[in-house]
């Protein structure tokens, strides 16, 4: 073994990035290369009566205004295919003629140069019909409410139940009920590179699509089927990729690239085609993270123990479903948190609005559950007069424990040890077998009279992986090269670098496997045409998925070279145990096939005279199983510390009527380095998933996850005063402060 799993490896993309080499989409420029622009509807919902595109047709340089019409098959969608690729009549699909939110694309614009592409575009007249604007989720749903999408007879289009036990009942019988309502915000990814990207035909006649995304095959797929072209005619690359948290899963440029090298190419035009979005069309042309509103009961025992939970959850889906049924489901799974109770009740529904559609993002749902459920169980230690972390050990899920939806845990739980640790080392102490925090532990407080300091607690578990049911495999391949001795070895594998490090532990973990140094490793990546299906980067999973499929390829390659191929080459398809849908009556289900677990003890100090919030310390406890790289590690769980902790104080996402207020990186402020913590402390645990490469477990969401409700309830421990809503901006504050006098 050459151990280089577990190791602090230096970044393979490393040098090319800070030497400026790497090549993101909107660096790449080819040869003859003609530019798009895309119209945008900038109507909330309307139907597109009439698209006059002739006098951008008769601009010099102009060479395609593609429509409608225009689309093989006019329509796409991660899960759902209800979005048109083009707004506007001439399409067969009925009611594909209007516009839903203001980011729908009506026209695609290609010219010689981008100023022409853009002052075609803006002499296209569209003749809009308005229809009304509908905005809220809950008013969406009456029976009474206009119809997104009249084909599908509502506007709710996802609604899970679990009934374990009888919540009604036991709440009834519970010492201490606790009722809460909470409302999460949309967000915005901002990841560092809009949306961009490049078309061609290739040498062999296939559309080519370079892009920045999180899945290339899904890509390709879609593309494919908007176009009517089988998948071998559609070829997808990633280069560099600038960020993506989620906001790459959906599609932005990429059918309409490949859609204009199709048209030009009819055209006897053979001209790579490309795009780069401004970043205030990526911040309304692409989707954000659910806006939910949660009500919930829960009910407990004089010693703490809870016995009952009702919930009611709802999600603001926006204008197409994109992954807001996935998200719910483990939204619905989540709002009960980390803990086994006997008796639970959870209604849940994803409603299409008139807002910018919401889809994955960093937590995929569990963010949004977390807050609710972990405000919840703040709330029940200070009804109680118990202690936040010990009212948390009393009820924490174990080997064996039941989840709301009937069946046990995967084994490897590690929840209470995650959540012992966060704690000791946030200064609780075991006293007489309880949990507390000694006075000499809390924050110290300051002379002024107007700043005051709390510490809160919180804690999460995640899914790794696709959940529910839905197909989960992921394949890689080995060749191995030389004579007497493997000289080479080459992995082939699509799986996306979107920053993560992703194609470092690739390397790491093929070279552990394989019993080579890092040296003689080398990775092809990301091409469809060369690599097999690796399932998106999302989902915590891609560790857990590619690492088990890099181990399974090297075992056979390995046996091929002993068996004197040359060269060894083996491809190999994971795929972890099965995982089962909700029931549609009890909720029932086999959710996921593997968890992480993470806690967070938070400082915060407010000023009470200008609402502002300080985060002094955050220290996260998080089982990754193994560390395949423990500096990746550490920088997956700063960063989402901190991109949590501007969702909690800062991201402030405003849609007015189905309009974005905050489309400017001057008004959706996000945290710079003067917001970020004072320090964040990264406990790196190691309880091996069973059945994870070399026990790990998937890591990069779950910081994310207990960071809102544990400075909500720093907020509180200071001030007296609980927070239901967020962002937790200066002016919020100051007005929680003055209703809770």
């Amino acid at each position: 073994m050459t151990e280089v799993v577990g190791k602090i490896i230096q970044r393979v993309d490393a040098v090319s990035k800070v030497r400026g080499e790497a090549l993101y989409p909107g660096d790449i420029q080819m040869d003859g290369q003609v530019h798009m622009k895309i119209l945008f509807s900038h109507r909330p919902h309307a139907i597109v009566k009439r698209i006059d595109t002739s006098l951008a047709e008769q601009m010099p340089g102009v060479l395609a205004v593609l429509t409608a019409k225009d689309v093989p098959v006019n329509e796409y969608g991660l899960i759902v295919a209800d979005q048109p690729v083009l707004c506007g009549p001439g399409a067969s699909k009925p009611f594909t003629d209007r516009v839903r939110f203001v980011g729908d694309q009506v026209a695609v614009i290609v010219a010689e140069t981008e100023a022409i592409a853009a002052q075609a575009r803006d002499a296209i007249h569209v003749e809009y019909e308005d229809l009304p604007i509908v905005t809220d989720p809950l008013a969406a749903m009456k029976p009474d409410a206009f119809l997104l999408h009249p084909d599908r007879g509502s506007n709710v289009f996802g609604h899970y139940r679990i009934r374990k036990g009888d919540a009604e009942a036991a709440l009834k019988e519970a010492y201490v009920v606790v009722e809460g309502v909470y409302d999460t915000p949309a967000q915005e990814h901002v990841f560092l590179q809009p949306e961009a990207g490049l078309g061609y035909m290739d040498e062999e006649g296939r559309v080519t699509v370079v892009v920045a995304g999180q899945w290339t095959h899904e890509d390709q797929e879609q593309i494919a089927h908007a176009l009517n072209l089988p998948l071998e005619r559609v070829r997808v690359i990633y280069p560099a990729i600038g960020g993506a948290f989620g906001g790459r899963e959906d599609m932005s440029v990429q059918i309409v690239l490949g859609l204009a090298v199709l048209r030009l190419s009819e055209r006897g035009i053979h001209r790579p085609v490309k795009i780069v979005w401004t970043r205030e069309e990526s911040m309304f042309g692409h989707h954000k993270r659910h806006p939910y509103h949660i009500r919930t009961r829960w009910g407990a025992t004089r010693e703490g123990k809870i016995i009952a939970a009702d919930v009611d959850v709802y999600a603001d889906g926006g204008a197409y479903i994109y992954t807001s049924t996935k998200v719910l489901g483990n939204a619905t799974l989540m709002c009960t948190g980390p803990y086994e109770i006997p008796n639970v009740r959870v209604d849940s529904y994803a409603i299409y609005t008139n807002s910018i559609p919401n889809g994955a993002f960093r937590g995929f749902g569990g963010p949004q559950g977390a807050f609710a459920a972990e405000s919840q169980m703040n709330k029940l230690a200070e009804a109680l007069g118990m202690d936040p972390v010990e009212i948390r050990r009393r009820n924490l899920l174990q080997e064996g424990s039941l989840l709301s939806v009937g069946t046990p845990l995967p084994k490897g739980v590690s929840i209470q040890a995650v959540v012992e640790a966060c704690a000791q080392e946030a200064g609780w102490q075991l006293e007489d077998a309880n949990y507390v925090l000694p006075e000499n532990k809390k924050p110290v407080q300051i002379s002024s009279a107007h700043k005051k300091r709390g510490r809160g607690f919180a804690c999460a578990f995640k899914n790794v992986g696709f959940s529910f049911g839905a197909p989960e495999n992921c394949w890689a391949t080995i060749e191995l090269h030389g004579k007497d001795k493997v000289e080479e070895a080459v992995l082939y594998h699509a799986g996306a670098e979107v920053g993560q490090g992703a194609h470092t532990v690739f390397l790491q973990m093929a070279a552990e496997a394989l019993g080579l140094p890092l040296t003689r490793v080398r990775l092809v990546a990301s091409d469809t045409a060369v690599t097999e299906n690796s399932g998106s980067v999302s989902a915590s999973r891609m560790t857990f998925m590619a690492g088990n499929a890099i181990r399974g390829a090297a075992q056979e390659a390995l046996q091929k070279w002993i068996n004197e191929e040359r060269p060894a080459r083996a491809t190999f398809q994971y795929r972890p145990p099965k995982t089962t849908p909700y029931d549609p009556e009890t909720g029932k289900s086999e959710p996921n096939f593997s968890y992480g677990y993470v806690a967070e003890a938070v400082d915060i100090e407010v000023d009470v005279e200008t609402g502002q919030i300080r985060l002094l310390n955050v220290i996260c406890a998080d089982d990754v199983g193994k560390a395949i790289n423990p500096r990746l590690v550490q920088g997956q769980i700063e960063g989402a510390v901190v991109q949590a902790a501007g969702y909690a104080i800062l991201e402030n996402f405003i849609q007015q009527n189905g309009e974005v207020i905050t489309k400017t990186l001057s008004t959706y402020l996000i945290p710079t380095v003067l917001d970020i913590p004072d320090q964040v402390q990264s406990v790196i645990m190691e309880h091996p998933d069973p059945i994870g490469p070399w026990g790990a477990r998937g890591m990069g969401e779950m910081p994310f996850l207990p960071l809102v409700p544990a400075i909500t309830a720093a907020l509180h421990a200071a001030t007296g005063v609980w927070f239901d809503r967020f962002p937790l901006t200066p002016e919020r504050v100051l007005e929680g402060l003055q209703q809770g006098k």
